[in-house]
């Protein structure tokens, strides 16, 4: 079995675990047997049983995977696919209650986005399970040396639980209440849908120009600075930008239900993707044959929200 099929099985069995004792929960509740302890915990507590589901099947035996694997990769596809779950748990939930319309909006909006973020994961990968981890884990590897066996279950797992959960607060809010759709629903729907699609220009510009830099290297050839074309002209990070219209999409969902303090996951978020912007703008600007060109990419061009360039910034810089 190669590499990238053997992974790609692990990867597809290793949320069973989870999936199992759902549906084993489900079954019980219809044939009304539901009187244990175990069983009526898991009725009357859905967003505490999401949390021990995410603890033991995502923090536990994935990091038990990658001390096996020696990468942390399968976290990065998971992204792509637990809101998905959880947006599907949610609405089975015996204790769920909403409006019917608004529950397959928020369903298919969220295959939506996921189908787009795991298409750019795999593209970006080169249709490969496994070939690398998240390069802040790699440094963070180098960081920590030996310690890194214990600090990645926080670092990586225990992390990703409080900013997956978290963000996924509003799939909850909109299985919580029922209350008949309005305008705010249309206008969440906006925003999600300029978030998904946002994102998915920037991500394709981004792969575009990744993969002809790497074929003018193969040919010998100098190799573009910077991708400031498209949407990359009105914003250094569209993709970040994209996918926090996203999230807080799905806030405005919440708010209108009168659940607006699920906004939290999505605020925890934004500030750890603004830490996140500037790592990756340090690491750029590291590269020596691209630091100069950067640099006046990010005295001309916004950060995250899309914006014209400072054209007199720009030819200041240039006379001198």
């Amino acid at each position: 079995m190669s590499r990238n099929l053997k992974n790609a099985v692990i990867a597809l069995l290793a949320s069973l675990p989870s999936i199992i004792f759902y549906f084993q929960f489900l079954n019980n509740h219809h044939q009304s047997n539901t009187s244990g302890p175990i069983w009526s915990w898991c009725y009357h507590h859905p967003l505490l049983l999401a949390n021990v589901f995410f603890f033991f099947n995502v923090n536990v035996l994935f990091w038990i995977i990658s001390h096996f694997q020696n990468s942390h990769w399968m976290i990065d596809l998971y992204w792509t696919v637990i809101p998905v779950m959880l947006v599907h748990y949610y609405a089975t939930h015996p204790l769920s209650q909403y409006d019917y319309w608004r529950s397959k909006i928020v369903i298919v909006l969220t295959w939506l986005w996921g189908v787009r973020l795991s298409h750019n994961y795999l593209r970006r990968e080169n249709w490969q399970f496994g070939a690398r981890e998240d390069w802040r884990f790699t440094d963070m590897r180098f960081q920590y040396g030996k310690h890194w066996w214990w600090v990645s279950f926080f670092a990586v797992y225990l992390a990703q639980q409080v900013f997956l959960i978290g963000v996924c607060l509003p799939l909850y809010a909109v299985h919580l209440v029922d209350k008949p759709l309005n305008v705010w629903d249309f206008v969440a729907v906006v925003v999600c849908l300029c978030g998904v699609v946002v994102a998915y220009f920037a991500d394709t510009q981004l792969h575009q120009f990744v993969t002809r830099n790497n074929k003018l290297k193969e040919l010998g050839k100098p190799v573009v600075l910077n991708l400031d074309r498209g949407l990359w002209c009105y914003s250094r990070h569209p993709n970040y930008f994209g996918e926090q219209l996203w999230w807080w999409g799905l806030v405005i969902f919440a708010w209108n239900l009168e659940q607006g303090w699920t906004f939290v996951g999505s605020l925890i978020n934004s500030l750890c993707l603004a830490y996140v912007t500037i790592l990756v703008e340090e690491r750029m600007l590291k590269q020596e044959y691209r630091a100069e060109a950067y640099k006046l990419y990010q005295k001309t061009t916004s950060v995250w929200i899309p914006w014209f360039k400072s054209s007199a910034i720009a030819e200041k810089e240039k006379s001198t």
